[in-house]
């Protein structure tokens, strides 16, 4: 397929302007504290819910029930400790009287030792991840979040002064995709269309959108992530989303620095977009400052993260079973249509939001949905890391907590 050579080239009907006076007066304004501490209250909130209730931090002497992850590990690359049935070496007889032995990891094709960490389960920051075992996953997203913001920076240096000139001929690639090559039948309505109708006849509406553009993304995902953790059947269950959903992250931040490209709201005035969340002062306080790569439309992380929560509870809901793939929920039948319900309710409107504000293209949920059925496919790949977390844990001198996922309330330990 010939893609056109300039921008001059493309014909996008109809590209009238927008009306140049709307310009919303919103009901409210979100003061740049509060999104902030939503999420952190979502996170801290999480830690207290899913506590380990039956454990104390500070009695050390009764311990509370508290069995070390080393001997009851439900990460499946985990390996049982060496032990006097060991027949691999002598070298397993004599660490086999070893109070805390090294553990074995399954790593790719090879099974490899790393220190066991259990001996710090007494050290006070072990005891508070024991309590708390939610604060793990919480470092992890964080550590998330900062490679996203290194994304700008690295693809700033392969494209040095042209970033911005790269990224506008990518999205008028992309209009020229959904409009004039062999797959425009599958996309019959224009990004501008859906926006003009909002902005034509339904600007409270489109308001809400706006809102919804900021608070939904990275709120909402905590939002659910915590309330998973808790909800999952057990935290091989949750493992396989949250890895999904890194994975998925990543693989975006990939192509985010390869490809750079400019959302409808900022392609010259003539397409007719308008920027509504910034008109809308509706913009998230975590999608600005320096470090944010506002040339990161392709693939749309809003409808990746939305397509994620929606097949989740689908899955949960029973929606996959007639394909032989699902999960026996044994929840009345109106939680399992209301999960139903949300898991298809949620990327559609995630997606007419991220339309209708001018922040995507069609296109860009069909690469976010298909990036997230790669991570989905891939997510086991995060496996071959847990030597290296042995390695991390084993230097902050700490154990890494059971975690409380699926255990019933008057289960906890």
């Amino acid at each position: 397929m010939a893609l056109p050579p300039t921008t001059t080239t493309i014909q996008v009907p109809p590209l009238s302007s927008a009306p140049p006076e709307w310009n919303s007066d919103p009901a409210w304004k979100l003061p740049s504290w509060a999104e902030p501490i939503i999420v952190a209250s979502i996170l801290f909130g999480a830690c207290y819910c899913t506590r380990r209730r039956n454990f104390s931090i500070l009695n050390k002497s009764s311990n509370n029930n508290y069995t070390p992850l080393s001997l009851h590990d439900d990460d499946t690359s985990v390996v049982e400790p060496y032990s006097d049935t060991d027949s691999s070496s002598d070298y397993s007889l004599s660490t086999s009287t070893l109070k805390h032995p090294p553990r074995r990891r399954r790593w790719l094709w090879l099974t490899i030792t790393t220190p066991n960490t259990s001996r710090f389960a007494n050290n006070p920051h072990s005891r508070i991840l024991h309590k708390f075992p939610f604060l793990l996953e919480m470092f992890y997203w964080i550590l998330t979040y900062f490679l996203y913001r290194l994304t700008h920076i690295l693809s700033q240096s392969l494209f040095s002064d042209s970033i911005w000139d790269t990224a506008q001929e990518n999205a008028l690639k992309i209009l020229f995709v959904e409009q004039f090559s062999f797959l425009s039948f599958a996309f019959p309505v224009q990004e501008i269309s859906v926006q003009k109708w909002f902005l034509a006849g339904h600007p409270l509406l489109l308001t809400v959108l706006n809102k919804a553009y900021a608070l939904i993304h990275i709120p909402g995902t905590v939002f659910f992530m915590a309330w998973y953790y808790s909800a999952a059947p057990n935290h091989a269950v949750f493992a396989v989303v949250r890895r999904t959903m890194t994975l998925c992250n990543l693989l975006a931040f990939t192509i985010f620095m390869l490809y750079p490209c400019m959302p409808p709201r900022l392609l010259p005035k003539e397409f007719g977009f308008v920027d509504t969340v910034r008109r809308d002062s509706a913009e998230s306080v975590f999608m600005n400052g320096k470090f944010v790569n506002h040339l990161a439309a392709m693939p749309s992380m809003h409808f990746g993260y939305s397509f994620i929560i929606g097949m989740t509870c689908l899955y949960h809901a029973g929606g996959f079973r007639w394909m032989g793939v699902g999960y026996q929920n044994y929840s009345g039948l109106g939680w399992r249509v209301a999960l139903g319900v949300f898991g298809v309710a949620y990327p559609l409107g995630v997606l007419t939001v991220i339309v209708a504000t001018a922040n995507h293209y069609w296109l860009d949920a069909v690469a976010a949905a298909g990036t997230a059925a790669v991570a989905l496919v891939g997510n086991r790949v995060f496996v071959v890391l847990v030597p290296l977390e042995d390695c991390l844990l084993w230097v902050l001198r700490v154990e890494r907590p059971r975690h409380t996922t699926g255990e019933k309330e008057g289960g906890r330990d």
